[in-house]
């Protein structure tokens, strides 16, 4: 009688340390998956951001390098003109 309850506890115990030990690994997979997608998306808004930021400073660059351009032609023209006259 002793012998058959203790055998049911130690059935429950193996069960119940089973049970916590494949929900500790579905938690590893989970953490795994999610610090992968995070990964992936920090990757992805960097890379997004970069784009954009090189976008806004290559557009400012050419705005400023195409008014430089002009004062310079218009500075010429004038010294230019200054010569002819």
């Amino acid at each position: 009688m002793i012998q058959e309850v203790a055998t049911k506890e130690n059935a429950v115990i193996t069960i119940i340390s089973i049970t916590i030990i494949v929900l500790n690994m579905m938690m590893i997979i989970v953490l795994g998956i999610k610090n992968a997608i995070m990964v992936a998306t920090m990757a992805e808004v960097t890379t997004v951001t970069m784009a954009e930021i090189m976008a806004e400073v290559t557009a400012a660059t050419m705005a400023v390098i195409t008014v430089v351009a002009k004062d310079v032609a218009a500075v010429g023209a004038g010294c230019f003109n200054s010569i002819n006259i």
